[in-house]
C-alpha cells in the first residue's frame, strides 16, 4: 500500500508542479533530450531558491530522487511530501555518509539523483564554492553527470507571483539540461574529489549567463575552487575497501 500510494504522489505533484509554473511564470526549458533516458544519472544544478528542486525534478524526464537537508523532513506535511516523492535527507556540511550510501546504493538501482552540490541557496548573487559529495558519489559509481542551470527562480516572490499573472508580468525562468558527461578521474582520492567537483560546477557555470557564475567565473579559471572535504569524507574516500569500488 506504502509503495502504491508513492507511485499516485510523484506524478500528481509533477503535474501540479508544471501546470502552475507554466501558469503564474514565463517558463522555458531547453535540453530535457539530453538526459540518457537508462541507466544511472546525477543531475547537478545551482540552488537559487526552494522552487529550485520541485521545477528541475518535474521537467527532467525521468523520475528522480532529490538529496536534500534533513530539517524538511523534520516539518510537519512537507516532510511527508519529501519522503512520498523519493527524497532522502542528508546533514549539510556534516560530511553525511549515510546519505552518500543512500546516494550510491539508487543509481546501482540505474536511478536519477538531483544533487546541489553549493549545499544551500545562492539567492542569485552567484555560485558559492561546491561541496565534494556529488563528484564522490560519482566516482564511487562511475556514473554519467549532466549539469543543469536554472535561472531567474531567485526572483519569484510568493506574494506578488499571482498579481504579477494578473497584470502579464510573469517572471521569467529558464532551465536548461546540459550534455552529459564523465569524470575524468574515477581514483576517489580527496583531492581528486575536490578537482572533479571544480570541473563539474565549471559545466554548470557554462550554462548560467556571466553574472551568475560566482565563484566558478573566468576571474578563477585555471584553480580549483571547493568547499573543502569534511574529515570523516576524507577518511571515506581514502580509507575504502575494494568492495566499495564495485
Amino acid at each position: 500500500m506504502q509503495d502504491f500510494f508513492k507511485t499516485i504522489v510523484y506524478p500528481t505533484l509533477t503535474l501540479c508542479v508544471r501546470t502552475l509554473s507554466r501558469t503564474l511564470t514565463a517558463l522555458e526549458v531547453v535540453g530535457r533530450e539530453r538526459v540518457p533516458r537508462a541507466g544511472p544519472v546525477i543531475l547537478v544544478c545551482n540552488h537559487a531558491h526552494l522552487v529550485d528542486p520541485p521545477l528541475v525534478g518535474s521537467f527532467a524526464p525521468r523520475r528522480v530522487h532529490a538529496m536534500a537537508k534533513r530539517e524538511l523532513f523534520e516539518t510537519p506535511l512537507i516532510g511527508w511530501i519529501f519522503w512520498a516523492v523519493g527524497a532522502f535527507p542528508v546533514r549539510r556540511y556534516s560530511g553525511d555518509l549515510g546519505a552518500l550510501r543512500t546516494a550510491r546504493n539508487y543509481l546501482r538501482g540505474n536511478s536519477t539523483l538531483l544533487m546541489y552540490p553549493e549545499g544551500t541557496r545562492n539567492h542569485g548573487r552567484g555560485l558559492k564554492p561546491a561541496l565534494p559529495g556529488a563528484a564522490m558519489v560519482a566516482q564511487f559509481t562511475n556514473t554519467q553527470i549532466v549539469p543543469v542551470a536554472i535561472v531567474g527562480s531567485h526572483s519569484i516572490r510568493w506574494r506578488s507571483l499571482p498579481f504579477l499573472w494578473l497584470i502579464g508580468r510573469r517572471p521569467s525562468i529558464r532551465i536548461e539540461f546540459g550534455e552529459p558527461f564523465t569524470l575524468e578521474d574515477k581514483h576517489s582520492t580527496t583531492q581528486s574529489a575536490l578537482a572533479e567537483t571544480d570541473r563539474m560546477m565549471r559545466e554548470i557555470a557554462a550554462l548560467l549567463p556571466a553574472d551568475q557564475r560566482g565563484c566558478y567565473g573566468d576571474q578563477t579559471a585555471g584553480t580549483i575552487v571547493t568547499a573543502r572535504a569534511t574529515t570523516d569524507q576524507n577518511e571515506y574516500l581514502d580509507n575504502r575497501e575494494p568492495r566499495d569500488r564495485e
